[in-house]
């Protein structure tokens, strides 16, 4: 199971491959998979905001994670499951399948559209973290719709069984007040605020963009972490106009339609209320791979 001392580096959220008809792409699924733990990332994240969770029913999940198991059986990657639902027993019951089929720790986000308190979202930590697997928590006021106060960031912190944190609040405040109190290692989830965020006291990335390019990714942060901060900032900038393209539209649109233009997976078929990215990316991103 994850601890506090592994959660650092790079950690990928890949993409659920759909075929035309919107039935997961297993064969995609695992050959492009493959190619993402061959760069030696440090974490592995299934079925997240990137995996179109919202859209993937309780089976589809353990279809997934039990494949992602397999691929990983001859690694020392850690398995993250995004188990978060906007109903607390539902992420409590995704939590326990990830539980029992051997994830190493569980991505908790914030409750989606209900808008809970901070005494809900609280609350809702805490049975997730019952279960007994690892949990990893997510915030994400841009897509949950309300965000955690540094007070509850603490407070879910505090935990037992909460070994860390996805920063995806939009700035630099939350991870700069937590590391100020010495809290649990966070991970930037804002791909876009990667650098700064390492700066100020991030442990790592859980980054989309990461799915392309995942290998100087990861060389931004050995660079960062060896000291040689100039190199890694001009890697980082150098990624920049990519990372623009890629949530110019919502994630995971561009991201799919990329890794597809690429022969990574067969479709960039998602789900509704999901669409395929406008004619103007497509033709920026063609620009880019033409490049």
């Amino acid at each position: 199971m994850l601890t506090e001392e592994q959660i650092y580096g790079i950690y990928v959220p890949v993409v659920t491959p759909f075929h035309a008809a919107g039935e997961i792409d297993l064969e995609s699924y695992q050959r492009y998979v493959n190619n993402i733990i061959k760069n030696s990332i440090h974490g592995l994240v299934v079925n997240g905001t990137t995996g179109e969770s919202p859209t993937v029913n309780i089976q589809e999940l353990q279809t997934l994670v039990d494949a992602s198991r397999e691929l990983l059986k001859s690694s020392s990657i850690p398995l993250v499951v995004g188990t978060g639902t906007n109903d607390t027993a539902s992420t409590v019951a995704r939590t326990e399948l990830a539980a029992n089929s051997g994830a190493d720790a569980a991505l908790v986000v914030v409750p989606y559209y209900s808008r809970p308190s901070q005494e809900g979202i609280i609350a809702h930590f805490r049975k997730a973290a019952e279960v007994g697997l690892p949990i990893i928590a997510y915030d994400i006021p841009g897509r949950a719709g309300v965000g955690m106060s540094v007070d509850t960031a603490r407070t879910i912190l505090e935990m037992n069984n909460v070994v860390g944190l996805k920063d995806c609040s939009g700035s630099p405040v939350l991870v700069s007040e937590l590391s100020r109190h010495g809290s649990k290692p966070v991970l930037c989830g804002d791909d876009l605020n990667f650098f700064d965020m390492l700066g100020c006291g991030a442990a790592g990335g859980m980054l989309a963009s990461a799915n392309v390019h995942t290998a100087s990714y990861l060389s931004i942060y050995e660079q960062y972490r060896a000291g040689q901060v100039e190199a890694a900032r001009a890697a980082f900038d150098q990624l920049v106009p990519l990372m623009k393209l890629l949530f110019k539209e919502s994630n995971p649109a561009p991201i799919k339609w990329l890794l597809s233009a690429r022969g990574e997976i067969s479709s960039d078929t998602l789900r509704l209320p999901m669409t395929s990215i406008s004619s103007a990316l497509r033709e920026e991103l063609g620009a880019y791979l033409a490049g």
